[in-house]
């Protein structure tokens, strides 16, 4: 950390994320706050997050333009091109976008086979991520999705045609995956070029359908040990494919490639959440703080009507809470995080008996006072946070 440089806040990185809730179906894992679709009329939500994003403007005065734009959900292509471009355009005129800023949409498959991508180019996205998740019909199944292996193949190579920086989302360790069948899934998937792929271990989270399954004993969840070792096959397979892993589950081709608003995440940047049940992180003041909008549609178009605010709660961290946060999101990403940063902000020096055991094993590495994980500690990355959080 250069001297009178802040430990946190948007010289790390300043992006916003729009959060648009509803879904044509709920997938069974899925934790994230969503609503089936239905027939909603979008307009008075649209008109919502247009007015927050306004609202937002004058409580971050030191705050210039945002590097990036990022759509997620939910399922936000579902979204019209024309409604896409004017929550861009509120976005523009609300903080302002940089001129390279990265604009994100995540979309699912059966999305991409039936939008206008020229359309949605034209309304200012240069990134997709795309939910292909997997590319086998039973696997898809499983997981709930509501598309086909070959709808995903179509949709990888149109996406790819029109957004050459596409992502790829895939989900892994699902319960009784074999490692011979996972690797041809991903040969197959790496075989369209995306330059850069999402890989996520499947997480039963409790409140999920998923969660209610294995409570009642009709779901066993891949054991730790087959995790890890269909991880490290994972890590080696993108490796070997020229898609080195920047982040815990993320891999890209190049550093252009590398997602520029997930980056502000693992900086310790700043965001914005608008939407409902979005999640943001600002600094003002000094001071950093977190904020959580209404979750349930309704109550946040109401909110912001109301009230001038879609939050629900917006709370000042405590300094080792910022500080456990900056640890735990910094040394997810293979540039790690300057130690100084958490140091200024908890006033506790980490302790480096134990940085110097996680160098001695293989898993961390030490270059001044920045420390990373090398891909060996990546594994261990809770365990190894939990073990140096002050």
């Amino acid at each position: 950390m250069s001297e009178g440089a802040p430990p946190f806040g948007p010289e790390y990185g300043f992006g916003i994320y729009i959060h648009w809730p509803y879904c044509a179906k709920v997938c069974p894992y899925c934790d994230f706050n969503v609503y089936a679709a239905k027939d909603r009329d979008p307009t008075s939500l649209l008109e919502a997050i247009k007015k927050d994003l306004q609202i937002h403007r004058p409580r971050l005065p030191e705050h210039g333009r945002a590097g990036s734009l990022y759509f997620g959900g939910g399922t936000p292509s579902l979204l019209k091109p024309t409604e896409i471009a004017g929550l861009v355009r509120a976005a523009e005129e609300s903080f302002g976008l940089e001129a390279d800023a990265e604009i994100t949409l995540e979309a699912n498959p059966n999305d991409i086979l039936r939008m206008d991508l020229q359309g949605v180019k034209a309304a200012g996205v240069n990134r997709l991520s795309l939910g292909v998740q997997s590319l086998r019909d039973d696997a898809l199944a499983f997981l709930g999705r509501d598309h086909h292996g070959s709808a995903a193949r179509i949709a990888m190579s149109r996406a790819l045609d029109v957004f050459p920086n596409t992502s790829v989302d895939l989900i892994y360790a699902r319960p009784g995956q074999l490692a011979e069948e996972w690797q041809s899934e991903l040969s197959d998937v790496l075989a369209f070029g995306a330059p850069h792929i999402s890989l996520y271990e499947l997480t039963i989270e409790e409140r999920t359908a998923f969660g209610k399954a294995a409570a009642r004993g009709e779901l066993l969840p891949m054991e730790d040990d087959d995790q890890a070792d269909l991880y490290e096959l994972t890590q080696e397979i993108l490796t070997s494919a020229g898609l080195p892993g920047y982040e815990v589950s993320n891999h890209a081709r190049a550093e252009e490639f590398r997602s520029r608003h997930n980056m502000t995440y693992w900086n310790g940047g700043d965001w914005i959440g608008v939407g409902p049940g979005a999640h943001g992180r600002l600094s003002v003041g000094g001071n950093r703080y977190a904020s959580e909008a209404e979750r349930r549609p309704e109550a946040y178009i109401a909110n912001v009507q109301a009230l001038a605010s879609g939050w629900s709660d917006a709370s000042k961290l405590y300094p080792l809470d910022n500080a456990r946060e900056l640890l735990a999101m910094g040394l997810r990403s293979e540039m790690g995080i300057d130690r100084t940063r958490i140091e200024t902000v908890s006033g506790r020096a980490l302790p480096q008996n134990k940085i110097d055991v996680f160098v001695e094993e293989g898993w961390m590495r030490e270059e001044g006072a920045r420390i990373a994980l090398t891909p060996k500690g990546r594994l261990l990355a809770d365990a190894l946070t939990a073990e140096l959080s002050p």
